[in-house]
């Protein structure tokens, strides 16, 4: 196991994912890349791109997601990690699906809240649709879900 791919939402449980993800790295010497899917902006019914204060504060929302990314990029190479970043936009399952394959990762690393009933019906499972696609094996660390 050499690569690891790390799917990260930018949120409280990042860090529990982080410190499950050295463990294993530290385990195999592998590399790391961490990846998180931003929200694509919303689609506007009469507008091209959306309105004007939308788009700015959409702009700032990834301003800080990648400096968060960036951080915890940073403290893994300070730890000597052999580790890369990706800030990408698009539906999630598909784009990281994408993300793993262009990376060649041998394991996916990523949290679950563990969500059921509507909650599951309205948000979906990530991991789980992930793991539909029998492409790599997951690692997947329970989170406590966001309020």
């Amino acid at each position: 196991m050499q690569k690891l791919l790390i799917a990260l939402n930018i949120s409280d449980s990042d860090g529990l994912v982080i410190g499950h993800a050295r463990v294993l790295a530290n385990a195999f010497r592998a590399r790391l890349r961490l990846v998180h899917v931003a929200t694509p902006p919303p689609d506007f019914v009469g507008y091209e791109v959306g309105p004007q204060y939308i788009r700015d504060a959409r702009a700032e929302d990834l301003k800080k997601e990648h400096a968060a990314l960036l951080h915890m990029r940073d403290q893994l190479s300070a730890d000597g990690f052999e580790v890369d970043h990706r800030l990408v936009m698009g539906p999630i399952v598909e784009t990281l699906v994408a993300e793993a394959e262009a990376f060649g990762a041998d394991l996916i690393v990523m949290g679950s809240h563990g969500r059921r009933g509507i909650a599951r019906m309205m948000d979906g499972s990530v991991s789980e649709d992930i793991l539909k696609e029998h492409r790599w094996p997951l690692f997947i660390i329970p989170v406590a879900p966001e309020s």
